[in-house]
């Protein structure tokens, strides 16, 4: 039974993620995936984002969480005006079974008021994984779309006062 459990748990850390390069999604156009809020209303993105400009901090694993948050707090520090958006990310079979719970230890850790800032993508995880890699998976994807949903700014090396400068020029901030 015990080498039951250390097999299945091996499988569970090592098959349930694909591994995909690195890209510079630059120039795209953000793909249609779905993900639901933390308010557990279903969104359709990019349709759902209708701002001049929008930014995505995509995050592949909790320890990205850090990253994210010095991103939304130098966008805060900065007076930059835009709509932000977390997107925990989360690729193949197994979390899904469990987003439930997932999501319900996202809603212990962060205030109510931000809940519907925050939209969880399960299903179409692997589809966003491999659009823009997932190497080096605790950096935050920091995605700058505009209000035609093409992106024209993206980050994927951690945060830095000069990426959030380059962000913010890239929205003429």
């Amino acid at each position: 039974m015990k080498f039951l459990f250390i097999m299945l748990s091996l499988l569970l850390i090592s098959g349930c993620a694909n591994q995909y390069p690195n890209q510079n999604p630059i120039g795209q156009n953000f793909p249609e995936i779905s993900g639901e809020t933390l308010e557990q209303q279903t969104v359709q993105m990019p349709r759902h984002f209708n701002g001049d400009y929008t930014v995505l901090l995509v995050g592949y694993k909790q320890d990205s969480q850090f990253d994210i948050d010095r991103w939304l707090i130098g966008l805060d520090m900065t007076n930059t005006v835009v709509d932000a958006y977390e997107l925990p990310t989360i690729g193949g079979m197994f979390p899904r079974m469990f987003e439930t719970v997932i999501n319900n230890g996202m809603r212990a850790g962060i205030p109510k008021e931000l809940w519907q800032g925050v939209i969880t993508v399960y299903q179409d995880g692997d589809t966003l994984q491999a659009f823009t890699g997932n190497q080096n998976p605790r950096n935050t994807r920091v995605i700058l779309l505009d209000k035609n949903h093409r992106i024209i700014y993206f980050n994927d090396v951690g945060f830095s006062v000069a990426g959030l400068n380059a962000l913010r020029a890239a929205m003429g901030q």
